[in-house]
């Protein structure tokens, strides 16, 4: 059996500052995204792309990042937790520059796979690092975490959207928006608590199969993850189709969806204090599946966006704790961690997908019978997300944490 480094416990201003430093890693991962959506019509354009083209090159962002996600345990097991969340937060936001450089179709398609990579370890390294804090903070933060990412991804697609309008090229855009956002890793990372293995802990394998324990919270997660992708690709054009709603209204669905889900998670962290997880899902579950019902019952716009609005509400919490969940079960938590985002990117890659096939199929009405269907799943499965909390003394993954200036135990 692996023995535990000695270390003592951090104290409550080192606990202070990781949360700290962790809630800018989010927002930072978030900025990268915001700032690459709003490119993607000029990346579009510059390469002469259909839609259709483009709906797959989109695609291998999501394959590279479930394919590499299940290596992040292992550089986490070798270079500790500050190293691993330094080194591929900055990866990820010098990957950056790349789309808009890409000078075809084949290229663009190597590029976004890379991209998706980097995105998806530096994902599964930055929770990894927010249950370790969570856990020794003693309460539940994760759902701010993940408020933080969203607020990061509305200001980086808010520079976005100013770049554009000044007619700044994207190559531009972008190259300087990797240099500053690559710039502010090690800042935002400072205070971060250096996770490290016990000496005799086994290496975990290159690539395994996820654990039975995080499948079993990624379908929660799964459920959560499939209204967010429909809603969020669909919403505009489900208000055009069905409720006969303006552009610019349809536009606002997706605001308002965008928006409730950010808000909800910012504030969700006390929610789940008052009523633990579970309760907080299913009550949660409640509201989306409420949404999903505005939705397909909508006749006019306004209760369209309402039940978009209702579903961001009810989906917000639920995979910051199907990630707080997976780092408090099994004997490798960062591995359980890989698994739920493993599944979590892979429906969020297939959602979009499923929503245009059941619509072309049947009507967009019926596609969203079976998100609201999914998230009544909530309901039923959110007992999943109720595994016992480690001790706050010993980090999340069996491993001796240490504040990021403090000398190894």
């Amino acid at each position: 059996m692996s023995q535990q480094h000695s270390a003592v416990a951090p104290g409550p201003a080192v606990i202070r500052r990781a949360r700290m430093s962790v809630g800018a890693v989010f927002a930072l991962h978030g900025a990268a995204q915001g700032s690459f959506a709003t490119r993607i019509p000029w990346i579009k354009d510059q390469l002469d792309l259909s839609t259709a083209v483009l709906g797959l090159a989109l695609a291998f962002p999501a394959i590279g990042a479930s394919v590499a996600m299940p290596l992040a345990s292992r550089i986490m097991h070798r270079y500790g937790a500050l190293a691993a969340v330094r080194g591929l937060l900055a990866l990820w936001c010098g990957a950056l520059a790349l789309p808009a450089l890409a000078p075809s179709l084949v290229a663009l398609c190597a590029v976004l796979t890379l991209f998706g990579a980097t995105a998806g370890m530096a994902d599964v390294a930055m929770n990894a690092q927010g249950v370790d804090v969570e856990n020794h903070h003693g309460r539940s933060i994760m759902s701010g975490l993940h408020g933080r990412w969203s607020v990061g991804t509305l200001l980086g697609a808010a520079v976005g959207v100013a770049a554009v309008h000044a007619g700044l090229d994207a190559r531009v855009h972008l190259g300087l928006a990797a240099l500053a956002l690559t710039a502010a890793v090690p800042l935002a990372a400072r205070g971060l608590l250096d996770v490290r293995p016990a000496p005799d802990e086994a290496p975990p394998p290159h690539f395994t199969l996820p654990p039975r324990s995080a499948l079993l919270i990624g379908a929660v997660g799964m459920c959560a993850i499939l209204a967010e992708g429909g809603s969020a690709d669909w919403s505009g054009v489900y208000l055009e189709e069905i409720t006969a709603a303006s552009e610019t209204v349809a536009a606002a669905s997706y605001t308002a969806f965008a928006c409730t889900m950010a808000a909800a998670r910012l504030a969700g962290d006390a929610a789940v204090r008052r009523l633990g997880p579970v309760r907080a899902v299913r009550a949660s579950g409640a509201l989306a599946v409420l949404g999903g019902l505005l939705v397909v019952t909508a006749r006019e716009p306004a209760q369209g966006i309402a039940g978009f609005g209702l579903l961001g509400v009810g989906i917000a919490v639920v995979v910051p704790l199907a990630f707080a969940a997976a780092g408090r079960s099994g004997p490798n938590p960062s591995q359980a961690i890989a698994g739920v985002a493993t599944v979590t990117y892979t429906t969020g890659l297939i959602a979009p997908t499923l929503v245009g096939v059941i619509g072309e199929a049947a009507s967009l009405r019926a596609s969203f019978a079976v998100v609201t269907a999914a998230t009544a799943v909530l309901v039923v499965g959110a007992g999943v997300l109720g595994t016992p909390t480690r001790s706050a003394p010993v980090a999340s993954s069996g491993h001796a944490a240490r504040g990021a200036g403090d000398l190894p135990g």
